[in-house]
């Protein structure tokens, strides 16, 4: 398996954990306020991200869903509603955004349809082709490895099924490039220490985006892993972009 420049960033540089642990332990620590800080960071605009990329398998009707690095559940909880989806499994290696996900899906009335489980990306424990989709909304910069994460979801597909990612990434006009710049490296973290405490989970966000295969670059990493009908589309100028890959 390749090894790619952001799999090395990590959260904290002089822990001895893995990139994995320490990702799970910052989470763990900032899920108290992982859903008011995504909304206000972004002004409310990466649920519309979110429902743009699930946009992408409409068309298959999926009836099981699997959203890899489900977090608090947000696309969990819209794939529910807008796709009607009979069983969606979130799987997620922070233990406190699943339980704040797991509060969400209650109160929602939706824990028949929505299952959320402690889960690794790179270890998924189902059995080949057991998923007529797999979702990923700012996860696979997570990924310890990359390609065996990807490799995984493929496996899990059914012939035909899609992966779809949503993802961060960077934009190339000269004046949004500059903000963009300004309030990652700046107001992002300026925000995550004054509401969670914790400037170093906005910090590792921005040195992670900064070393993601993005782009071109990763739809031929899908290619790579064995994806086809390979999509990509840039959102809100470059800021994130959807990428989808078939089975």
């Amino acid at each position: 398996m390749t090894k790619y420049d952001h799999d090395q960033i990590v959260p904290n540089e002089g822990s001895s954990l893995s990139k994995k642990e320490q990702v799970a332990e910052m989470f763990d620590n900032i899920a108290f306020r992982y859903d008011f800080l995504n909304r206000f960071l972004s002004a409310g605009t990466d649920m519309m991200w979110r429902k743009k990329a699930l946009s992408y398998i409409e068309d298959l009707h999926p009836k099981r869903i699997l959203d890899v690095a489900t977090g608090t559940a947000d696309v969990a909880i819209m794939a529910s509603r807008l796709l009607k989806a009979e069983h969606i499994i979130g799987i997620d290696i922070s233990e406190g955004m699943l339980e704040i996900g797991r509060t969400k899906v209650l109160k929602l009335g939706l824990q028949k349809s929505i299952e959320l489980l402690n889960g690794d990306s790179e270890a998924i424990k189902f059995p080949d082709n057991s998923f007529d989709a797999v979702t990923v909304a700012f996860g696979v910069r997570n990924f310890q490895h990359l390609e065996k994460g990807l490799t995984e979801i493929l496996r899990v597909l059914i012939p035909g099924g899609k992966l779809v990612v949503l993802e961060f990434s960077k934009p190339t006009l000269p004046v949004i490039k500059t903000l963009y710049n300004v309030y990652m490296k700046t107001v992002a973290p300026g925000m995550g220490k004054l509401f969670s405490k914790n400037r170093s989970a906005y910090q590792y966000l921005d040195a992670s985006i900064k070393k993601f295969p993005e782009g071109k670059n990763f739809t031929q990493i899908l290619v790579n892993t064995g994806y086809h009908n390979i999509q990509s589309q840039p959102l809100s100028l470059g800021i994130c972009s959807i990428y989808c890959g078939q089975k």
